[in-house]
């Protein structure tokens, strides 16, 4: 099959070996699958990973239970062993066995088929179309954030972080009817947002006010800097970011090592934040609580993924997606 796979750097091939389906797995004829900014950090050293990249897919169940057969599908990504101890207590995205599509021990999306257990599987309805269905996956990251921190009405946010997560964030957290600032570097960006009724500025701009809840989509080691600058004393910071420098090497503005103790002195949270539930991204999607469309910067062919890829790493590009129909 074709694929787009990693092996030391990202490389295109015509024959590559078609994924077998193990016991309760679909073999999923993938349809479209989007390039995210974990992709691109796997390949600068995030994760000891080797193969197919990509888990950002819609695809046709072709083989599986018959059930399944025929159903255009999106999936979780997570593959938890079901055995062990985290996954009897219901952390499988946790489960220390798992495997992670496109990004641990489990080739991804970027190819003509993948594999994925039936039970990670969500059938998708008709108005959903192909070019939506490749952001369940982050809308549901997204949606995450609900399930671990309460908000409403009364919370100051501020999403930080003008890519392709922190749009997607900063809508759904609009839904809550929180007070919103969506905080990022350019303005051709935000109007996104702004065109949402969306309030929005850019990072250098006042009013200095603190957030009772900061959730940082940076992709940056400087997110959680700007976070704790922002956050008020017993509020919280949500890490949204993924990327392959170390802890380390978080510097401040002025070059000197990031102060972790105003997070012990102003009694901030920080909360780590992942993967999250598929079924209400979908319903996002239906519903056009979240609007997608304009985060599409351009569709490639899958024969192009090499020129896709080195577009989708370009700084100010939002989703670039691969095309396997």
């Amino acid at each position: 099959m074709r694929a787009l796979f990693f092996h030391k750097k990202p490389k295109y091939s015509r024959d590559y070996p078609t994924p077998k389906r193990a016991e309760g797995e679909a073999l999923i004829r993938v349809l479209q699958a989007g390039i995210c900014n974990t992709d691109i950090e796997i390949v600068k050293g995030y994760m000891p990973f080797q193969g197919v990249l990509g888990h950002e897919f819609v695809g046709v169940v072709e083989e599986g239970d018959k059930t399944w057969i025929g159903k255009r599908v999106v999936g979780e990504i997570n593959c938890p062993c079901r055995r062990c101890e985290y996954c009897r207590q219901g952390l499988g995205n946790h489960c220390p066995n798992r495997k992670v599509l496109g990004i641990l021990g489990k080739d991804g999306a970027f190819a003509d088929y993948l594999t994925l257990p039936m039970a990670n599987l969500h059938e998708l309805p008709t108005s959903v179309s192909n070019l939506q269905a490749v952001f369940v996956e982050p809308i549901a990251s997204a949606f995450r954030i609900l399930e671990q921190v309460d908000t409403g009405p009364n919370d100051k946010v501020a999403v930080l972080g003008d890519g392709k997560l922190g749009l997607l964030v900063a809508q759904v957290m609009a839904g809550t009817g929180c007070e919103l600032t969506a905080i990022g570097r350019h303005p051709e960006k935000l109007e996104i947002l702004a065109r949402k009724k969306i309030k929005t500025r850019l990072v250098h701009e006042g009013p200095h006010q603190k957030f009772d809840l900061c959730i940082d989509c940076t992709g940056s080691p400087k997110g959680l800097e700007l976070a704790l600058d922002l956050v008020r004393p017993m509020g919280k910071i949500v890490l949204k970011s993924t990327f392959a420098s170390p802890v380390p090497h978080w510097f401040g503005a002025g070059g000197e090592r990031l102060n972790l103790s105003q997070l012990v002195v102003n009694e901030v949270v920080l909360l780590g934040s992942r993967c999250g539930p598929f079924k209400r991204a979908i319903e996002a999607l239906q519903d056009g609580a979240v609007e997608v469309t304009a985060l599409v910067t351009k569709v490639y062919n899958l024969e192009e993924a090499i020129k896709a890829f080195g577009l989708a790493s370009r700084k100010g590009v939002l989703k670039v997606v691969l095309d396997m129909t």
